[in-house]
């Protein structure tokens, strides 16, 4: 699977804590291999999100994504409950 990173979300991966980074990037990789993993809470978002959809990294911190196609996707934004809110 080809993921894109907007330029927003490299903004805010930078922003992360080394230890975010390091769990952010084990979520990647079973991201990688199935999206819907029980372990990431893959979830659809509504209202002014949608079609993007969401994943877990921590208790508190997601990665806001879309689907290209099957086999692209790209990644919006990371952070806490705020990057809803932006």
């Amino acid at each position: 699977m080809q993921i894109i990173y907007s330029s927003k979300f490299e903004r805010e991966y930078r922003k992360l804590s080394p230890e975010l980074k390091s769990v952010a990037k084990k979520k990647e990789k079973i991201f990688r291999k199935n999206p819907f993993s029980p372990v990431l809470e893959t979830h659809k978002l509504h209202g002014k999100l949608h079609p993007n959809w969401a994943f877990s990294i921590s208790r508190s911190h997601r990665i806001i994504f879309e689907f290209a196609s099957e086999e692209m996707v790209h990644f919006h934004s990371v952070g806490n409950h705020d990057i809803y809110k932006k």
